[in-house]
C-alpha cells in the first residue's frame, strides 16, 4: 500500500491540550504499524512541540508518510455554533466497498469522498452520507454517523460495513454511550441522527429530502 499518506485532524484547547489526543496517537501508530509507515512517534512528539506556547484554540492537522516524513499545519478554530444542524444528502453515485481495509484509516486516499461530495452544492449541503454495496449505512465525508433510536445509546454503523475508525467514534463506544449496529436509510428516516468527527464534536443533522 503505497502512494498515500496518514492523517490526523484535531482540536487544540488552550489549558486542555490536544483534545482526545491519547485516541489520536493511538489511531495513527495502528495505522503506521499495519501499513508499513515510519516515524509516528517522531511525528507525535513535533505535533506536541508545535503546540508549546499556543494561546488560543486550534484545527491541527498532523499528515505522516511511509518514509517518516511528516508534515503538520494549523489554523484558528472556529466552533460550530450551538444549535446548528447541518443538512444531509445521500452519495448516488459513489459506494464504498464494505471489504476495503484502507477504509479503516485516515488516510489522504480520497477520491471517492471527494467524488460524493461534488453531487452536492456546498451551499445547500453540509455533508454527504456514503453507503456500501449492500445498501448500509457508512459514513459522511468527513464525519461519521450516529443515529438516536431511543434506547439510551447512540447508534453507529460498525466498521465491517466499511467505515473509519473515527476517534469521536471510539470515544464514545468507550464510554458506552454509542454501540455499534447496522443501518439503513429507512432508519436515517425514523429517527434523529447527528454526524460528527473529533475536531468538531456531534451536530444534529437532517436528510435534505
Amino acid at each position: 500500500m503505497t502512494g498515500f499518506s496518514l492523517i490526523e485532524t484535531m482540536r487544540f484547547e488552550p489549558g486542555t491540550g490536544i483534545v482526545r489526543r491519547r485516541l489520536h496517537a493511538a489511531r495513527l501508530k495502528n495505522s503506521a504499524r499495519v501499513l508499513g509507515f515510519d516515524g509516528a512517534e517522531q511525528a507525535l512528539a513535533a505535533l506536541d512541540k508545535a503546540t508549546e506556547g499556543t494561546s488560543g484554540a486550534l484545527r491541527l492537522r498532523l499528515e505522516l508518510f511511509a518514509d517518516g516524513r511528516h508534515d503538520i499545519t494549523s489554523a484558528p478554530f472556529v466552533p460550530t455554533p450551538e444549535g446548528t444542524v447541518w443538512r444531509i444528502g445521500i452519495a448516488a453515485q459513489a459506494r464504498l466497498n464494505s471489504t476495503d481495509p484502507i477504509l479503516r484509516h485516515k488516510t489522504s486516499k480520497r477520491a471517492i469522498y471527494d467524488a460524493a461530495r461534488t453531487e452536492y452544492s456546498r451551499e445547500t449541503i453540509d455533508e454527504v452520507i456514503l453507503f456500501n454495496e449492500k445498501d448500509e449505512v457508512c459514513e459522511g465525508t468527513i464525519t461519521n454517523l450516529f443515529l438516536d433510536d431511543g434506547s439510551g445509546r447512540l447508534l453507529t454503523p460498525p466498521l465491517s460495513s466499511g467505515c473509519l475508525a473515527g476517534i469521536l467514534r471510539t470515544s464514545l463506544l468507550c464510554a458506552k454511550k454509542a454501540r455499534n449496529q447496522r443501518l439503513t436509510l429507512d432508519d436515517l428516516r425514523r429517527h434523529p441522527f447527528y454526524v460528527g468527527n473529533s475536531l468538531r464534536g456531534l451536530i444534529h443533522a437532517e436528510l435534505a429530502a
